[in-house]
């Protein structure tokens, strides 16, 4: 006699407008900023600008497809519940399980990236006490006091990413334009000649277009905390609704701050000092603000890198956990990840990201994580813009084109990264699909012995 399983238990539904913006937000505006904007400057020199809009124009495809499936399958679990859902059979399990598996791995590398960040910033700042404590001893505590936050719950938690985000916005705002008249004097001299890469440690320039194409995949990173959204698509009010307008008005927000911080940034600073201080520092940006003629400055870049950091890095733990949570319902992980507590909040799914993200900060590098965050990530989002292009007409909100311009780009863009981090992303992927063939077997005949 087969016994029926009981059906999982639901999310609550409180995320309206306004609060899906604010993890949008929080989610993108802190490594973006402070990292790889320095990271992009190092690879294009000043085409870091207009890679920052390249890669959102990247960014609206998916998120336009993401916000598309997230209306039509409002349930947690993003890319990796779409799949499933809208390729047949075997196929979409194995597509489903893939972009989940690409979501943990890069997103626990970008939140390990952010807890890095963050401490990197406070021991440049803050010494004294701190200056004993190792960077990653000082980011595991970091982690630490982010994941008890989520463990709140999600109300709690969006009040808090409410204040870290606005703190984020203000000083970015201040930063700009106490540089802005500095970026606009000099610019004749920091952003001419616009399409020459900067020389590497050998003296060797790489082509302006594979530059352009590299630093546009290493921000494309920057902006998918859109992604956020969809994940919570089972705790959003009204998702159909909500989800787009809350992903449009994310990359608009994003973009403008971007874009004006690293115009902002190289007139003061030149992108090869950027450079320099990025491969030397885990605080590039502070280090640069400091040698600035504009007073407080480096008080204004400190504050806002922290809060971002922070916010990045509460988010991150809230979708990874989303994910996670859905994919212990299907039996792709461990049933017990997907266990709710009595106020429904994943604390077992939180649990277990909390540890991967810890591992990966206690051996992680900042510009080879952010690296390998942007293959992975772009292989994910081919995912979703293939799953898009599988709705049907009756619910799709988009035309199919903008699904194949997010396809065709995500998939180019995903091998302009360095050689070696997209062999290990190829490698990981084929891991993960031994770990797929295995858990599947386990399922079956865990599904024969009931």
């Amino acid at each position: 006699m087969q016994v029926q399983s009981p059906a999982p238990q639901s999310l609550d539904r409180q995320l309206r407008l306004p609060g899906a913006i604010v993890v949008g937000l929080g989610s993108i505006l802190g490594t973006g900023a402070f990292v790889s904007i320095g990271i992009g400057a190092g690879v294009a020199g000043p085409m870091v600008i207009l890679a920052c809009a390249l890669a959102a124009i990247v960014a609206t495809f998916n998120g336009l497809s993401s916000a598309q499936l997230a209306a039509a399958h409002p349930v947690s679990g993003g890319t990796y519940e779409y799949a499933q859902r809208c390729f047949p059979g075997g196929l979409g399990a194995r597509l489903g399980f893939t972009s989940g598996w690409l979501f943990l791995i890069a997103k626990s590398a970008s939140a390990a990236t952010a807890a890095l960040g963050c401490a990197g910033y406070l021991k440049e700042f803050v010494r004294g006490p701190l200056e004993s404590l190792p960077l990653w001893g000082l980011a595991l505590v970091i982690l630490g006091l982010m994941t008890a936050l989520v463990l709140f719950g999600l109300r709690r938690t969006n009040t808090l990413n409410t204040a870290l985000v606005s703190t984020t916005v203000i000083f970015l705002l201040l930063f700009i334009v106490g540089n802005l008249p500095d970026a606009i004097r000099r610019a004749p001299d920091t952003l001419v000649p616009f399409f020459e890469a900067p020389e590497d440690a050998g003296g060797n320039r790489a082509p302006w277009g594979l530059a352009l194409a590299s630093a546009t995949a290493l921000m494309f990173v920057a902006y998918t905390g859109y992604g956020r959204i969809a994940t919570l698509g089972e705790e959003v009010v009204e998702p159909r609704e909500t989800i787009p307008r809350a992903v449009i008005a994310t990359l608009i927000v994003s973009m403008l701050l971007y874009v004006g911080t690293a115009f902002a940034l190289l007139g003061p600073f030149k992108a090869g000092y950027i450079a320099k201080v990025t491969a030397e520092d885990a605080a590039p940006l502070l280090v640069a603000a400091q040698g600035s003629r504009v007073p407080g400055l480096a008080m204004f870049l400190w504050v806002g890198a922290v809060t971002a950091m922070l916010g990045v890095l509460l988010n991150l733990i809230l979708g990874l956990s989303r994910v996670l949570l859905a994919m212990g319902r299907r039996g792709d992980m461990p049933r017990g990840v997907a266990a709710l507590t009595a106020k429904k909040n994943p604390a077992a799914a939180i649990i277990v990201v909390a540890c991967v993200i810890g591992a990966i900060v206690a051996i992680g590098d900042l510009k080879l994580a952010w690296s390998f965050s942007a293959f992975t990530v772009l292989i994910y989002y081919a995912i979703t813009n293939a799953s898009a292009l599988r709705l049907a007409k009756a619910v799709r909100l988009y035309h199919p084109a903008l699904a194949w311009c997010g396809l065709v780009a995500c998939a180019g863009l995903a091998f302009f990264v360095e050689t070696r981090v997209w062999l290990i992303g190829l490698g990981l992927i084929l891991l993960g699909q031994v770990w797929f063939e295995v858990a599947r077997r386990v399922s079956r005949r865990g599904a024969r012995g009931a």
